[in-house]
């Protein structure tokens, strides 16, 4: 089981974003821009063209509404990213221009700081 499924399950607590049938979207943890979103299938699968077609779909429907939903939130373009190679369950992450990111770099935020984030992206 990956994290992401515990995630999912509930075992594991998260800054939840977005939930529906088929996806689901939290703050990422060690986060590279305030915002930083993970959107993820329920389907366990590693690979992103391993997902059926309707799961796929349905993946970055959400990920257009969280992006859209982000660039409300913090009036900058948002921005995605498919790297794969983390955590053996698709995903892709969501942040968007933010002129305090520096690569390679995470910011460290408060677990109030993280709510706070997340309830402003929540819909």
């Amino acid at each position: 089981m990956t994290i992401f499924e515990k995630i999912i399950n509930g075992e594991i607590p998260c800054y939840k974003i977005y939930e529906d049938e088929k996806t689901f979207a939290f703050l990422d943890i060690n986060p590279e821009t305030t915002g930083h979103t993970l959107v993820v299938p329920k389907t366990p699968v590693d690979k992103l063209y391993d997902l059926k077609d309707e799961d796929y779909l349905a993946l970055f429907t959400t990920v257009k509404k969280v992006m859209q939903r982000m660039e409300t939130v913090f009036g900058s373009r948002a921005l995605l990213k498919v790297v794969g190679t983390d955590v053996p369950h698709a995903h892709v992450h969501v942040t968007h221009l933010d002129p305090s990111w520096e690569y390679g770099k995470s910011l460290t935020l408060s677990p109030e700081e993280m709510q706070s984030i997340a309830d402003r992206l929540k819909f």
